[in-house]
């Protein structure tokens, strides 16, 4: 089985990996706190396997656990007959939306469409095939959005998907995807770990393919962030930082030296091999896809080989992947 390369490689197929098709999560667990955790320790290179309510174990005196609270927006509206979508990127003025359509052949610009109970018009084609539309009144999310669920699914979003594929967390809406590592904490678990928030707005780009051959010539995506001045606070105080999910680290890592600061802004950081994680101590984060920049954020951080002896380990133990499936801690 081709699986992922050494460390040093900038080859993105090298980071390809073989995946059984039924270890796809397209459901989530019973319950949040149900997830399977595999455990990499990444001085010894032990792996181990345990349950995501075992956590808290794992934490010692000093930790500070940083959670992004962005939520997911019901980004996707279909017209009546549901042959035309417009998903929803991201909010660029009043009643302007950076969108993603289909089919795109037949939204171009200065044509209009109804739907969602108004009216949104191209007034721009962007060069990645974007469009910049103006919405006649702006579109009420709640009644007429559909949950941005991942592709992979293979199914239409539905009323359950309204509750799990959104943190028990979250508090600001901009994401058109959930940070999945997040989804298996509860409110009682939270209770029991020293805890605090900063928000990235996942976009549409953590989706994508990497179609580039080789790493330093994929584009990365852009993405808006908020560290409140608490967060900052808390932080330069902590003894170790446990980054849940790779949200959280593409925030911290993207920061200037020194202490952090109180800061919001935009961040295009791409995090692989053999860039080293600064500011991040333990990482807990979900399965990703072959070939994603996800993944090579997590062998960034762990390294190669040992990433890649932990999805082989994975895959022989029947673990859950991706967005609804179960999760890693690396300490």
């Amino acid at each position: 089985m081709k699986r992922f390369r050494d460390s040093m490689s900038h080859l993105v197929s090298d980071y390809f990996y073989e995946l059984p098709q039924e270890l796809i999560a397209s459901r989530p667990t019973p319950d949040r706190e149900s997830a399977r955790l595999l455990v990499i320790e990444r001085a010894s290179g032990k792996i181990s396997h345990r349950m995501f309510r075992e956590f808290p174990e794992f934490l010692r005196e000093g930790d500070q656990v940083v959670l992004n609270d962005t939520r997911v927006l019901k980004a996707r509206l279909l017209t009546p007959d549901r042959r035309m979508e417009i998903f929803l990127l991201e909010a660029v003025g009043e009643r302007l939306w950076k969108c993603l359509v289909r089919p795109g052949r037949k939204l171009k610009r200065g044509i209009a469409v109804d739907i969602a109970d108004t009216t949104a018009k191209v007034l721009e084609v962007l060069p990645g095939g974007e469009r910049i539309m103006e919405f006649r009144a702006s579109p009420d999310l709640d009644k007429h959005g559909h949950m941005p669920i991942p592709p992979y699914f293979q199914r239409e979003a539905d009323l359950g998907d309204e509750e799990r594929y959104q943190t028990v967390f979250a508090g600001q809406p901009g994401s058109v995807a959930a940070p999945t590592a997040g989804l298996h904490f509860t409110p009682r678990l939270l209770a029991n770990v020293p805890h605090c928030f900063l928000t990235l707005h996942v976009g549409a780009g953590t989706f994508l393919p990497v179609k580039a051959e080789k790493i330093e010539d994929h584009i990365m995506h852009e993405e808006s962030y908020e560290i409140p001045a608490a967060t900052a606070e808390t932080l330069n105080k902590a003894e170790r930082i446990v980054a849940v999910g790779t949200t959280v680290a593409r925030v911290l890592e993207s920061q200037k030296p020194g202490p952090l600061q109180a800061r919001s802004g935009r961040t295009a950081i791409f995090i692989h091999p053999p860039r080293r994680l600064e500011r991040v101590g333990a990482l807990l984060t979900n399965f990703h896809l072959p070939c994603s920049t996800l993944l090579m954020l997590v062998c960034a951080f762990a390294g190669t080989e040992l990433i890649r002896k932990a999805y082989a380990e994975a895959i022989r133990e029947r673990y859950r992947f991706f967005s609804y499936g179960d999760c890693m801690l690396i300490l």
